[in-house]
């Protein structure tokens, strides 16, 4: 029987979280191992409402508050930190706790650590609940990757790492910038489920347009040696192709690649080896509601 933390960041959607946790506990039953939750609230500013529902099949369930926002992604960073040095874990599986990770897919990525115990299982979104302009969107930040990275991401933080992984990536600082990213740069071996996008359970999403371009530069920030390398070369090649026909139009691409060069050198910053290794000073308390 493997030993599951389950890491879920909040800021001001306690709803949303306490009707996750109720749906997971209903979940893992049948799952047989041994589960337990730890919640990772990024400084709400919204007080936590009382918690009366029975959590009967989780073996724990924590709540670690922070005394300052740092952002959805270093909310993940410092929740694998924390159960790294913390927690006797076997596996960790990361959800967002809006209910568009949904709690009835834990079941494949269990399975699927059966028969593939040492290796990384990603949730690969084969559809998503979103608009017709973020699909669109979405589709062109994995396109964008792929070209100047080589890399093809089509998950989110909803999966299963296992333990050497978990230690893994808290040495690495691109942890603290980008889940996913840091996932793909430190782990070779990834099996994949596949995974629908769920709808969330109260309210709008909260990724507009600017958070989801600052989401796609900072995983392709990662990697940005290889961008850096293929940036030039695109530039070079193309300025070759239209140097008998330059124009305001046609210097449109190669503006747009010097500006995105610069915005990943500018977000490559955020990785940051010394604040993810203090990031558990930011911990103020930590509640056990089971």
């Amino acid at each position: 029987m493997s030993k599951i933390k389950v890491l879920i960041p909040v800021y001001n959607d306690w709803r949303s979280v306490f009707k996750l946790l109720e749906n997971i506990n209903s979940q893992v039953p049948s799952l047989n191992n041994d589960f337990s939750v730890i919640i990772v609230n990024d400084a709400s500013t919204e007080n936590r409402p009382e918690f009366s529902i029975d959590l009967n099949n989780l073996k724990s369930v924590q709540i670690i508050n922070m005394k300052e926002n740092r952002g959805h992604a270093r909310c993940n960073a410092s929740g694998l930190k924390y159960i790294n040095e913390k927690e006797d874990f076997d596996y960790v599986i990361p959800m967002d706790g809006d209910g568009e990770d949904r709690p009835e897919e834990m079941s494949l990525l269990i399975e699927k650590i059966k028969d593939f115990p040492n290796s990384v299982i990603t949730a690969n979104r084969i559809k998503r609940s979103e608009g017709t302009m973020f699909k669109f969107c979405y589709l062109a930040h994995k396109y964008l990757t792929f070209v100047f990275t080589g890399q093809t991401i089509k998950f989110g933080n909803f999966t299963c790492v296992p333990k050497f992984v978990v230690n893994e990536m808290v040495n690495e600082a691109a942890t603290w910038s980008s889940f996913s990213g840091s996932l793909v740069k430190t782990a070779k071996d990834k099996k994949s489920i596949p995974s629908e996008r769920g709808v969330r359970y109260f309210g709008l999403t909260k990724m507009s347009f600017v958070k989801l371009l600052k989401h796609s530069l900072s995983i392709i920030a990662v990697f940005k040696t290889t961008l850096l390398i293929r940036s030039v070369l695109f530039l070079i090649t193309y300025l070759f192709l239209i140097i008998d026909n330059i124009s305001i139009v046609t210097l449109i691409p190669v503006i747009g690649v010097i500006i995105m060069m610069l915005s990943v050198i500018v977000l490559s910053k955020r990785e940051n080896m010394k604040e993810f290794n203090n990031s558990l000073e930011n911990i103020e308390s930590i509640d056990k509601i089971k």
